[in-house]
């Protein structure tokens, strides 16, 4: 096997490591972020739980976080919750960078 040959496949390695690490991260920040959401809504226990796994759920729709954002929305509203985009955008990016530092440390 040539250089280029090994070169090309530890970066067709990593580069599926990679997409791994951002598919996990995304699950585990929605997670978090359902779980924060019910927590501003009064939930707790499985109740919380059920309502994180409907975010992450909701997160398959569409690449980024507008899916997650369009279920949250009608949910606080219901509860009388104002919360901004900007400031949902903000946990969003907060709770991204926690589930890489999580998820980075499981597996060293």
């Amino acid at each position: 096997m040539s250089g280029f040959d090994e070169r090309k496949g530890a970066f067709e390695k990593k580069f599926a490591m990679d997409e791994e690490l951002i598919f996990k991260a995304e699950a585990r920040c929605c997670k978090l972020f359902g779980l924060w959401i019910a927590e501003q809504m009064g939930l707790t226990g499985a109740d919380a739980d059920a309502y994180a796994r409907t975010v992450v759920a909701a997160n398959l729709e569409e690449v980024g976080f507008d899916d997650v954002k369009r279920k949250v929305q009608p949910d606080l509203k219901a509860k009388g919750i104002e919360l901004s985009d900007h400031a949902l955008d903000g946990k969003l990016a907060s709770f991204f960078d926690e589930a890489k530092r999580q998820i980075v440390e499981e597996n060293t």
